[in-house]
């Protein structure tokens, strides 16, 4: 089981050479943003941050990242 207070470590390569900073950078999350003046709600794209990788893996065509607080996320969603 892993401890939910280390801090997960980036820098260790999957099986094809991809870094979790790496994988980060490939995957952004849909966040919900408030319309301006009472408008409509749109969602926009944000990048995961290399911290809150908590594991990656790199299928050739697409990345998926799991965050630390337990959402997958894939470079093909977008």
């Amino acid at each position: 089981m892993t401890d939910p207070t280390k801090t997960p470590d980036t820098t260790t390569k999957s099986a094809k050479g991809m870094t979790a900073a790496e994988s980060a950078k490939l995957v952004k999350r849909p966040v919900l943003v408030a319309g301006e003046k009472g408008g409509e709600p749109t969602v926009k794209l944000v990048a995961v941050k290399e911290a809150e990788v908590l594991s990656h893996k790199d299928y050739g065509t697409h990345v998926v990242v799991v965050t630390t607080d337990g959402q997958k996320f894939s470079s093909a969603e977008a």
